[in-house]
């Protein structure tokens, strides 16, 4: 089993169609199928789906993850690698790797990129760029997707999939204002932590209801004031 060392984030995984293709074509290319890895409270279950589907390796961001997945490894494979799992059996084609994800956009969505976007921007205050959200390590490249989405679902006038509300600003302020305080109630330990996370929900709104869709989150934050006054 190859392990290859990922430092500061970790890669979310791939559709399962296309874990199938690309190892298909390290199969075909006698090279090592290598898949990106997080390990947390959910993370045997995935990594195995990935084992089962013929991965010869995991990409970590910990070395400490390196003896757990060793050990799921080696309770289902008993070779060095999987070269010789071709997956044959699964036929993929180039129109499967692009069809478009089929859905709308939800209240449950909207919420959980505000809660993204929230802890990302805390995380950044507190010099770390990364927080650890359902059992997975989060980063800015989390937190881009989150925050895109939400400016574009306000913009485009998004109607949300169930109850035919529309995203605007004033349901997105709602909910930031809901999920600050619960994230003050569950994560903050004193009164920094619930001033900061007051901070980040703030930063949030200036960041998601700008005209102009700002380029990059970690940009935006480096040259923010509250940021700079930060620093040293």
């Amino acid at each position: 089993m190859l392990f290859f060392f990922y430092s500061f984030r970790h890669v979310m995984h791939g559709a399962v169609m296309q874990q199938v293709a690309w190892h298909q074509l390290c199969y075909h290319k006698v090279v090592h199928s290598v898949n990106k890895a997080l390990f947390g409270v959910f993370a045997s279950k995935a990594k195995l789906k990935e084992i089962q589907a013929g991965v010869d390796g995991v990409l970590v961001f910990d070395p400490n993850l390196v003896k757990p997945l060793q050990q799921l490894w080696n309770s289902y494979v008993y070779l060095p690698n999987q070269l010789h799992v071709s997956r044959s059996d699964v036929c993929v084609s180039r129109q499967d790797l692009l069809q478009l994800p089929q859905g709308g956009f939800t209240l449950e969505g909207l919420q959980y990129n505000i809660v993204v976007g929230i802890l990302f921007i805390d995380a950044w205050f507190r010099g770390e760029g990364l927080f650890v959200l359902n059992g997975a390590v989060e980063d800015s490249a989390t937190a881009e997707i989150s925050r895109s989405q939400v400016w574009q679902a306000i913009r485009h006038k998004c109607q949300l999939e169930g109850d035919g509300r529309t995203v605007t600003k004033e349901l997105f302020a709602k909910e930031v204002k809901r999920i600050s305080s619960e994230l003050v109630r569950k994560r903050a330990k004193n009164r920094a932590d619930a001033n900061r996370f007051g901070m980040s929900a703030q930063i949030l709104g200036e960041l998601v209801l700008k005209r102009d869709f700002p380029q990059f989150i970690t940009t935006f934050l480096y040259d923010h004031d509250k940021f700079k006054s930060t620093v040293p």
